[in-house]
């Protein structure tokens, strides 16, 4: 099972990234998937997940409004748009299966990909 993150950068309060993840390794189409990120300091913590069939999305209050999780089944990637970018989402952020909303840490599942929000 792989999944490698990018898209992340630095990025001015207000801006916008797209976060792209593909996968490899397990039946991406039957499974549902997250976005994940940890700060430094703080545990991982689920912030948007979307159903296998894409469906369905949910999303941290923190977060609602501003990002958008997608996928493509055919691709086997999971993708993420961050607008309106604030310092507190600075983060690294990572893809996965959707698992418990926190997790201690999620640095073992890959190198996920860097979010810097500031001026």
């Amino acid at each position: 099972v792989q999944m490698v993150e990018s898209g992340g950068g630095l990025v001015q309060p207000g801006g916008s990234l797209r976060l792209s993840c593909a996968t490899s390794g397990f039946s991406f189409s039957s499974y549902d998937m997250g976005w994940y990120r940890q700060a430094p300091g703080k545990e991982c913590e689920l912030i948007a997940s979307i159903t296998s069939g894409g469906g369905s999305t949910n999303y941290v209050d923190s977060v609602k409004g501003r990002f958008t999780i997608s996928r493509d089944n055919s691709k086997k990637m999971v993708f993420m748009q961050l607008n309106s970018l604030k310092p507190g989402d600075t983060a690294v952020y990572y893809c996965n299966v959707k698992q418990a909303p926190v997790v201690s840490t999620c640095e073992s599942w890959g190198q996920g990909t860097q979010v810097t929000v500031s001026s």
